[in-house]
């Protein structure tokens, strides 16, 4: 194994551990304060911080990896994931809808700082010309996804067995281990810029950059406003899902969006690397699918979110790996993280307006509505792919 391949290896399993412990701590939240009585609004904005300060932490985290190293970013997301979850681990009463905000902000600074870091490593270990890039983009960002799909099932599964507070306390142990392992293997000079960056340097200076990062914004919104709040509230209100159940199926659904994302450069087909244009052709297909779930929906319920969520993950999986390797292929080599910082915050940007839509919505239009702003934000997101210009 090359040096390259074993510091790919390392980032990907730090990767791997923060995002099963991510994973669980959203559906734990999500799980834990609906059963408390909370509302699909209140229930929402539990999250607005923690998509807020992600904004934050990828334009600043970026500016930090490229001065500092990658290795620095990466463990400090997780010591400070460490802590977000420590927090919760007070008496119940204390859980105020305030203090779990402040927690979740602490967590979406980790959770951006990890993946910022993460991807934006690969840059440095993986070169363009022969596809590997693409190739080792795709992987770690479908792995993480299929790790995610088993943190919710692994947090909706901790509820049951252990309780809302010792989970917090078996996932600490889990990241613990990994923060240990992180900072006695990894480069330090992994993803530091030749030169030294000022923070103004953080703004993309590159057309291509923006209209990818404001194309990524209404992607992410798209899928967040019916997934976040909207589609675990009404599996458990109108279809009378349990815990497990919604933890399960999101579980899968996640795992094999994780999967086709990974597997993307094989299942697209494509001889050449991605363009825009594919990034547009895959939006038009994919804004259709939650446009006739909102139509099908009174038909059957159960089955139109079964086989409905089923198509859209293919059909998401395959636009976000697109988005994912295109913003890596356009960022510099030179303090990569920079300009990925950028992208990602446009990312946390797009998640912060679709949960907290979602939850509104919800709550005055149903998911019907949901769906239909999905719909249109996907439209969006794929004409804004056709303004990419590199170069």
């Amino acid at each position: 194994m090359t040096k390259s391949q074993k510091q790919y290896a390392i980032v990907t399993g730090n990767y791997w551990a923060f995002t099963l412990t991510d994973g669980a701590l959203r559906m734990l939240v999500l799980l834990y304060f609906y059963q408390l009585g909370y509302s699909p609004l209140e229930l929402a904005m539990l999250f607005l911080f923690y998509e807020f300060f992600g904004i934050v932490t990828n334009l600043f985290g970026g500016w930090l990896g490229a001065r500092a190293g990658l290795n620095v970013t990466m463990n400090i997301g997780l010591s400070i994931q460490i802590l977000a979850l420590v927090m919760l681990t007070v008496p119940a009463e204390w859980l105020s809808v305030l203090y779990v905000m402040v927690a979740q902000a602490l967590s979406g600074i980790a959770k951006d700082l990890n993946k910022m870091s993460a991807k934006s490593s690969v840059k440095s270990l993986a070169s363009d010309g022969d596809g590997k890039l693409y190739r080792w983009v795709s992987a770690l960002t479908g792995s993480k996804n299929a790790l995610k799909g088993v943190g919710f099932f692994m947090g909706a599964l901790l509820l049951e067995l252990f309780g809302f507070v010792n989970a917090m306390w078996i996932m600490a142990g889990m990241l613990s281990v990994a923060l240990m392992v992180s900072w006695l293997k990894l480069d330090g000079a992994l993803g530091k810029s030749k030169n030294t960056p000022k923070f103004a340097q953080m703004f993309s200076h590159s057309s291509a950059i923006n209209w990818l990062s404001l194309a990524r914004f209404f992607l992410f919104g798209a899928r967040d406003v019916w997934f976040v709040v909207a589609l675990p509230v009404f599996a458990a209100s109108a279809l009378g899902w349990s815990h497990l159940q919604i933890g399960a199926f999101l579980a899968i659904w996640i795992i094999g969006y994780g999967f086709v994302q990974a597997f993307s450069p094989k299942l697209i087909g494509q001889t050449q690397n991605p363009t825009h244009r594919t990034a547009f052709g895959l939006a038009l297909i994919l804004g259709g699918v939650p446009l006739v779930m909102a139509y099908s929906l009174s038909l059957n319920p159960q089955g139109v979110i079964i086989l409905g969520l089923g198509v859209f993950g293919i059909l998401f999986a395959l636009n976000s790996a697109v988005h994912s390797y295109l913003i890596v292929a356009y960022a510099d080599s030179d303090g990569t993280s920079k300009q990925v910082g950028f992208y990602y915050m446009a990312n946390a940007g797009g998640r912060l307006a679709g949960t907290v839509l979602s939850g509104y919505l919800y709550q005055t239009v149903g998911i019907e509505g949901c769906l239909m702003a999905s719909s249109g934000m996907i439209v969006i997101a794929g004409l804004l792919a056709l303004k990419i210009n590199r170069g």
